[in-house]
């Protein structure tokens, strides 16, 4: 076959057939045989990616190596507790991941699913009927209404086609269809010659060859892009970045204490253990744990609100997202065409216009169209001598549609349409007082009128009518008519749709609007809700834009219009690159690509197959409050995260450095491997409490999202704190208290586990740490932590630990520095939180 059919649409019916060597009469059975042979590379199969691949990937980032890592080493140094908790913890994180991801792989799968359909096709022109399946290029299929489309198809002949692309091209009317030559440039939406895979027939008929099947068409298209891999998530980069700054501060830390203590001639076994110890410390253990537990508890909580949440990472991009993309269709309106009024030529409401479309709405048996369903919905019952004496269906060409009826002793021919169609059919005009004028000298208002209401955001259609004496109808009969009135369509705003919007950007989330509606409903939707009208972009604007310039101009803009499906993946690649966190709201098979390239893809349940499982989450309403809701929990569910995050590094940090620069200094090391170990395993207790913690309610306010920079000040500020305080811990328990090497390594002990829990008690809120409520949780663990390490070196198994127990002195000293590593803490903390502001304020700037 001849494979230049990349404008096949612009060819000549006659063009197309030579094209794909077929006929007017289709294929013979042997050469479709060969053909389904030849094309059998391009089927829609599902490719999936192995279990074993997705299990791997599971552990494939710097965190969990660090940690796998550490369990071996923590195994070596005969601590076989902790090795087996960070190693169930290892692989408990892992499964789970891959038990999500796995689900999450059936999106491909879903969408490449068409339903066991049959179609009607020409065999040496005689009409045979096989599944979709076996449709190759080259065959002539018979479409009536119900049709599956089985390929990209170009129309030899059609009679009053139309065709449902919804799902496809997001279109919520039917598109009209016909045989015809179009230009080569114009864009899918566009192609009106032509029939897509995954569309169906609504009414009418037409013959049609198909040109492309499984892969090669537009469906199979979106189906190639959602087999790529889905890019990596605002959190996922954030963990991978944290990652990667643990791994270096833990590596240079480690070199630097074993080359050290090698210069001061320890032995090399003991400094080598030491300096391992240390590496295991830095590592935050429970970091796969407390995220799974966070998630898992945000996910719960979600559901008694109606959102599903497919992905648990998506939960906390829930909380970093503050750029939100979605159409108006829906979910800022009802979804549904209402009309809004019938009106005579001055725009003044009228009766007689609003009973004229009742009679033509009540008798058209084309297609059921969201139009004349919404007429019907506004008016009441059709008088019951009002009969039907002929139809002419709407059309793509003329784009109106009449009925003639008769009714008291006279016929009426009653259309209605596009505007400027019907109003090139009308002689005369009726005003309200019922005079007839020349339509000339009305025809500037009237349009003047329709160019007002356009601009509003309404859908105007135009009524005309005439008497007539004939009972049959014709085309040539819609002439010389009486132009009646106009008929305004609206698709109403959800109720306090406003106030959901403003909640929604008192949270930080900028909204954009992304639809394929003309600038001028796009700028009414928009305005009306508050959004910026100022600066709209098209998609015909996007087309001459590479993604540079994309991203430049898409974070001024908040309404895009006549967007076409493939361009709403670009917008929200564009805005990501900009470092933003993107959220997509989508329910059409063209909207899955841009799901799946969003950070957190979300749909609904009402949407296609495709669109939901290209999601990670599902909102079972189709209400952007219930998505307001899923954002406060992602940003709880994230800020508890961070927390254990800007524990861990800043206690660890200056935990390690201490330890480091007293074992350059003193003649034992300060705390033996095992101690160091049993300080982490107590410390995990509390902190594992913080999934449950309680948040303030600021920190919802605005998005969450990882800062490595911000996350690293943190670190050093408050591990120097840490390591002010545990150097003046050496020089009293050496110089005050004269301390044996036992003595001195159960009193660090002591003051390091009760620092730790101050530490934790203190950067968990913003606030004054006694003007924030932690949870009970949290508090039973560190009462309980506390409690333990008092009384451990008087037991058995701090004898195991070698700890002995510290006199009544010791215990005082230990609340004094307790007292004054609070006060430091808080003093920093307030320091550090008005630097960062000042910090992002000039970011922004």
């Amino acid at each position: 076959m001849n494979a230049d059919l990349t404008s096949y649409w612009s060819l000549h019916e006659d063009e197309v057939l030579r094209s794909v060597e077929s006929t007017p009469n289709g294929l013979t059975e042997a050469e479709s045989k060969h053909r389904r042979t030849i094309n059998a590379s391009f089927a829609l199969e599902s490719r999936k990616r192995s279990s074993i691949l997705i299990l791997f990937d599971q552990f494939n980032n710097p965190i969990i190596l660090l940690l796998f890592v550490s369990a071996v080493l923590s195994y070596f140094l005969g601590d076989t507790t902790n090795a087996f908790t960070i190693g169930l913890i290892l692989v408990l994180s892992g499964l789970l991941g891959f038990w999500q991801e796995r689900s999450a792989s059936d999106a491909v799968a879903k969408l490449l699913e068409v339903v066991e359909s049959k179609t009607s096709v020409l065999r040496d022109g005689i009409e045979v009927v096989i599944p979709l399946t076996k449709v190759v290029p080259g065959d002539v299929v018979l479409f009536r209404a119900g049709t599956v489309v089985p390929g990209d198809c170009r129309i030899l002949v059609s009679h009053e086609l139309h065709v449902n692309e919804a799902a496809l091209t997001g279109e919520s009317f039917p598109s009209e269809k016909s045989a015809s030559t179009i230009d080569a440039a114009v864009t899918p939406s566009k192609r009106t010659n032509c029939l897509f895979l995954g569309t169906h027939i609504v009414s009418g008929t037409a013959q049609a060859v198909v040109v492309r099947v499984g892969r090669q068409t537009e469906f199979g298209n979106i189906s190639t892009r959602l087999e790529k891999r889905a890019p990596s998530t605002g959190f996922e980069r954030g963990l991978r970045a944290f990652g990667k700054l643990i791994l270096a501060i833990t590596g240079v830390l480690v070199v630097v204490v074993f080359l050290a203590n090698i210069y001061f001639q320890r032995p090399i076994v003991e400094s080598f253990l030491f300096a391992l110890a240390l590496a295991v410390g830095m590592t935050p253990q429970l970091l796969p744990a407390i995220t799974s537990v966070v998630l898992a508890t945000g996910a719960k909580t979600m559901a008694k609100s109606d959102v599903i949440v497919k992905r648990l990472l998506a939960i906390e991009n829930f909380g970093g997202m503050d750029v939100l993309c979605l159409d108006k269709t829906g979910t800022l309106t009802e979804g549904s065409v209402e009309l809004h009024s019938a009106c005579n030529i001055y725009g003044e409401s009228s009766q007689w216009v609003l009973r004229l479309a009742a009679i033509n709405s009540h008798f058209e048996s084309g297609f059921e169209n969201p139009i004349d369903t919404a007429i019907r919905r506004f008016t009441t019952e059709i008088p019951a001598d009002v009969r039907k004496l002929g139809e002419l269906p709407y059309d793509f060409t003329r784009r109106k549609l009449s009925v003639l009826v008769s009714e008291s002793q006279r016929q009426l021919l009653i259309t209605k349409g596009a505007v400027a169609n019907v109003l090139s059919d009308c002689k005369f005009a009726e005003l309200p007082n019922q005079e007839m004028v020349p339509i000339e000298t009305v025809r500037d208002a009237v349009l003047s009128q329709f160019a007002s209401w356009g601009d509003e955001g309404y859908r105007v259609l135009a009524v005309a009518y005439r008497e007539t004496n004939q009972k049959s109808l014709q085309r040539a009969d819609e002439s010389e008519m009486i132009f009646a009135g106009f008929l305004m369509f609206s698709d109403p705003l959800k109720p306090a749709i406003g106030e959901t919007l403003k909640q929604l950007n008192g949270l930080g989330i900028r909204l954009k609007l992304i639809t394929g509606d003309n600038r001028n409903i796009a700028c009414t939707i928009g305005t009306r809700v508050g959004l910026n009208a100022f600066h709209v972009l098209t998609g015909g604007e996007i087309r001459g834009l590479d993604l540079e310039q994309l991203r430049a101009v898409s974070l001024e803009t908040d309404i895009f219009a006549e967007i076409e499906p493939e361009q709403k993946e670009r917008i929200v690649l564009a805005l990501k690159s900009s470092k933003h966190i993107v959220g997509f709201l989508g329910d059409g098979i063209n909207d899955a690509p841009a799901l799946h390239a969003a950070d957190v893809g979300i749909s609904v349940s009402s949407a296609v197959d495709v669109a939901k499982e290209a999601a990670q989450v599902v909102l079972l309403k189709r209400d952007l409050n219930v998505l307001a809701q899923g954002v406060v929990e992602g940003r709880r569910t994230l800020a508890n995260t961070l927390k254990y995050i800007f524990v861990s590094i800043s206690a660890n940090f200056g935990y390690m450095l201490s330890m480091a620069i007293a074992s350059l200094f003193l003649p034992f090391l300060p705390l033996l491997p095992t101690q160091i170990l049993l300080i982490n395993l107590l410390a995990d207790f509390p902190a594992m409490a913080l999934a449950t913690d309680s948040v303030d309610p600021e920190t919802l306010e605005r998005p969450c999202q990882w800062n490595i920079r911000s996350i690293l000040r943190f670190m050093l500020m408050f591990g120097l704190i840490g390591t002010c305080s545990d150097l003046l811990t050496f020089v009293v328990l050496l110089q005050f208290f004269r301390s044996s090497q036992e003595e001195f390594r159960t009193g660090w002990f002591i003051v390091s586990i009760i620092t730790g829990l101050l530490i934790l008690l203190a950067v968990r809120t913003k606030r004054a740490f006694f003007r924030s409520r932690p949870g009970g949780w949290l508090m039973i663990a560190a009462i309980s932590i506390t409690t333990v390490t008092l009384i451990l070196p008087y037991t058995n198994v701090g004898r195991i630990f070698e700890l002995v127990p510290p006199s009544p002195w010791l215990l005082v000293f230990v609340s004094i520095v307790g007292l004054l590593y609070t006060l430091t803490m808080e003093f920093g903390k307030r320091i550090y939180y008005r630097n960062e502001v000042r910090f992002e304020e000039e970011t922004q700037t």
